[in-house]
């Protein structure tokens, strides 16, 4: 099958790879560094999922159309990445995987003869140089649409996708889109600091600031509707309930979270994104906390206080002492 990966970081370097491997006819978009490394070396990928080299063809931007094509760029990116690729993409199905809650409306309203679909990875990945990537969690990658049952087309596209990743089709992939925000809230802190997540959740007072982040987008999720989808041992129920505890008891979430990582450094798209010098997606993951809040008629401040101070550090181009990260805080009561 002729497959198009929009985005050869991180996730998109390892789905290229194993779509490749998996027998795919696969093209990558890439840019600079990155599509020099793959013209000239391929990708290679290691970790998780074990070791593969693949040679994908890369392009700046699609030339043809695909018959199916992921979207792995950032949140941030995604836009001007289906913009560039959408005289091609257009009529194609397309997989928006990404994180927050806009990418498959953003895709569906760029490309309007296609099929677009969600998928949600909980794969953790180092773009550990260009060319290279470091898978540091192998785990699944959810497919959906909408806030239904999975249909036959999602189906069909899963089986294609499960051929060479894990990957299972969701139903109500909106509640498990929330679920996947609450989740991404490991990413800020660590961005902030320069910690991995696994270190931000052994410091106590770090691990409080996260459970407390949780719990605010849980609660504004529920403010809006939602009902969040079963991912990862994650559920409504589950997660209702953890709304409902005080910050101490709360932070069984973090740390459960932390026990499935592994012992390998995970240091999360977001600080990832700071480290390369680039542009982070935090107005779509903390930040889509505050605008929905917003729109419920609450206030989110923890998370409003995490996008201030990533967007600190990306301009300051220097991390936060984790004191002084705690003294903000405080400071803020």
């Amino acid at each position: 099958m002729r497959i198009a990966v929009i985005g050869a970081g991180a996730l998109g370097g390892t789905f290229a790879t194993l779509l490749s491997v998996a027998g795919h006819d696969v093209t990558v978009t890439a840019r600079g560094a990155g599509l020099h490394a793959i013209r000239e070396r391929g990708i290679r990928l290691e970790g998780g999922f074990g070791m593969a080299t693949a040679h994908p063809t890369a392009l700046e931007r699609l030339a043809e159309t695909p018959e199916l094509a992921l979207v792995c760029t950032k949140a941030q990116d995604a836009e001007a990445a289906i913009r560039d690729n959408a005289t091609v993409l257009d009529g194609a199905a397309v997989i928006v995987i990404q994180n927050g809650l806009d990418g498959v409306d953003t895709a569906r309203r760029l490309l309007p003869g296609s099929e677009c679909f969600g998928a949600l990875s909980i794969v953790a990945a180092n773009y550990t140089e260009p060319g290279l990537v470091t898978v540091t969690t192998a785990a699944p990658t959810y497919l959906g649409r909408g806030r239904g049952p999975a249909d036959a087309a999602t189906r069909r596209w899963q089986a294609v996708l499960a051929a060479a990743v894990p990957c299972a089709a969701i139903d109500d992939f909106v509640g498990s889109q929330w679920t996947k925000l609450v989740v991404n809230m490991l990413n800020a802190l660590p961005a902030i600091t320069g910690l991995s997540v696994q270190a931000v959740v052994a410091h106590p007072g770090l691990r409080r600031v996260m459970t407390l982040s949780m719990r605010e987008a849980v609660r504004v999720g529920m403010r809006r509707g939602i009902r969040f989808g079963a991912m990862q041992a994650l559920g409504h129920r589950r997660l209702r309930a953890f709304s409902l505890l005080p910050a101490w008891a709360g932070q069984l979430l973090p740390l459960m979270m932390r026990a499935r990582m592994g012992a390998v450094p995970n240091l999360g798209s977001t600080l990832q994104s700071v480290t390369r010098g680039q542009r982070t997606e935090v107005d779509f993951l903390n930040g889509a906390v505050v605008r929905e809040a917003v729109a419920a008629g609450v206030d989110a401040p923890v998370n409003r206080m995490l996008t201030a101070l990533v967007h600190e550090v990306e301009g300051r181009g220097a991390f936060l002492d984790p004191v002084e990260v705690l003294e903000r805080f405080s400071r803020s009561r």
